[in-house]
């Protein structure tokens, strides 16, 4: 089967095809044919060698790229529940140091990592779903943010940010949106109450509207200082990014990494979140595909078929 891999981080010339033999799932594990596989920043810093740079991975250690796919199940090992041959399903990688991830022909999960999808959500739109959702969901649940209160969202646009949004208003929550104008018709169908650009002075917009500060922020577009500046005194500060979190002492700060739950993945799959497509590319042009990503502007997920 094919599969992509980095060996040397760096451009996109770093990310090689290879052929590998499929692998086996063994207890506790399923195997998916792969038929979509989400394109995410965080496939981009791992190509680039961020995580090499943390000391999360090993020079030189083959690495896979892909933290989220939809497929269909084709193999079971054992001790994997209800899942069976033929299933529908989604699932999220987040083993860094594995030499194979989702930019492949077949996959290995934890069937825990794993959740099977109502018939009428397309596979490439349920690619979407395991990496952005699950964070989005996390992040809104780390923040404590409860239904009347005010949750500020930057990166509003992406898709981390477009689903944080969803997620919020349909709890009751007062979102406030940081993105482009392009992005506000959008996000106000998302349930968005305002919708701020981006390039403007944040806190001064965000007390313009509550001048005592927001409630909660979930900073899917990390940039710090402002969105610790927006919150009310003893508000709560998420962050994605656990490496690069912003010291505040006036307010909570926390910040997720995303965790597989398949329980929660299959939840999320069937509760109707729009999920934003912007492109579907031939696992072939693996290469071309981040190069797209990496110009930005995209409005929705790039998505790499096998």
């Amino acid at each position: 089967m094919r599969a992509a891999v980095v060996h040397t981080p760096g451009g996109v010339e770093s990310i090689e095809l290879v052929d590998v033999p499929v692998p086996t799932p063994g207890r506790g594990e399923i195997r998916i044919a792969v038929a979509a596989a989400g394109v995410n920043p965080v496939d981009l810093a791992t190509r680039r060698g961020l995580f090499h740079d943390l000391g999360v991975l090993t020079p030189g250690t083959p690495v896979g790229l892909g933290w989220e796919v939809a497929g269909t199940v084709d193999a079971v090992g054992t001790d994997v529940g209800t899942f069976r041959v033929g299933d529908r399903v989604a699932a999220l990688v987040t083993d860094l140091s594995a030499p194979l991830a989702g930019y492949a022909e077949y996959l290995v999960v934890g069937a825990d990592a794993a959740a099977t999808l109502p018939d009428d959500l397309e596979l490439t739109a349920a690619a979407t779903l395991p990496l952005s959702a699950l964070t989005a969901d996390q992040a809104l649940t780390t923040s404590g943010v409860r239904a009347g209160e005010t949750l500020l969202v930057t990166g509003a646009g992406g898709m981390v940010g477009g689903y944080l949004v969803q997620l919020a208003a349909r709890q009751g929550v007062e979102v406030i949106a940081l993105a482009t104008d392009a992005d506000e018709p959008v996000l106000r169908e998302f349930g968005a109450r305002a919708v701020l650009d981006r390039d403007i002075d944040v806190p001064a917009a965000v007390r313009a509207l509550r001048p005592a500060g927001v409630d909660a922020v979930v900073d899917a577009a990390n940039i710090a200082a402002p969105a610790v500046d927006s919150l009310r005194p003893d508000g709560t500060y998420v962050g994605l990014l656990p490496a690069f979190a912003p010291t505040a002492p006036r307010v909570h700060v926390a910040t997720v990494e995303v965790r597989a739950d398949g329980r929660r993945l299959a939840e999320l799959a069937r509760s109707g979140l729009t999920a934003r497509v912007a492109e579907v590319v031939p696992l072939a042009d693996v290469r071309r595909a981040h190069e797209i990503a990496e110009k930005g502007g995209l409005r929705g997920r790039l998505v790499l078929v096998p």
